[in-house]
């Protein structure tokens, strides 16, 4: 085996072993949340402070975030330089769409005195969903990295393994966003 493949196996254990991590800390997020998802303090609860149409429109983008990347993974196996770029700046521009609106959402809650030292239920929600919006900003630098790396050096062996990886961590993002829709926002005002 030659020192590339090692290394591009090493890269990809090393990958595996960081999402595995990253289920730990949102397995452990959730719980948290679970167990304080009904200490109020007195304070609001979800059916007080979710708008389960705007949580709507932040899915949407973020799902169809997720197609737009297979669309770029699929045109990547094409060697189809510029449809890649194409879709990667559409994923890149829904992305920062959804955490713009996580962004204003938070500013919201905090401006109405609804922050996260307010309650448990408050705490526990800031630190899931601002995790899940920290991905999301570290997300799309990578994305903006890879970009630049492919402008410059084509699709080339690295530059195709860092999309790939992204890509992954992406579509990771997506299924922990379902969950917390899911758990947090539907749960929340049901």
């Amino acid at each position: 085996m030659n020192n590339t493949a090692e290394h591009s196996d090493l890269a990809s254990f090393g990958f595996w072993v960081y999402i595995m991590t990253d289920c730990v800390l949102f397995a452990t997020l959730f719980a948290t949340f679970a167990v304080l998802r009904n200490n109020t303090f007195g304070g609001p609860s979800g059916q007080d402070i979710f708008s389960l149409n705007y949580v709507l429109v932040e899915t949407g983008l973020l799902l169809v975030s997720s197609f737009t990347c297979g669309l770029a993974m699929l045109a990547a196996q094409r060697d189809a330089i510029k449809q890649v770029m194409g879709w990667l700046s559409v994923t890149l521009v829904l992305g920062l769409g959804f955490l713009t609106m996580e962004i204003r959402e938070f500013a919201k809650l905090i401006h109405e005195g609804n922050g996260p030292g307010r309650s448990g239920f408050l705490s526990s929600y800031f630190a899931l969903v601002g995790a899940h919006g920290l991905h999301i900003a570290l997300g799309s630098l990578w994305l903006i990295i890879t970009m630049v790396m492919i402008g410059r050096r084509g699709l080339s062996k690295g530059t195709t393994q860092s999309l790939t990886c992204w890509s992954l961590f992406w579509h990771f993002l997506d299924v922990v966003w379902i969950c917390i829709f899911t758990i947090v926002y539907l749960m929340g005002v049901a």
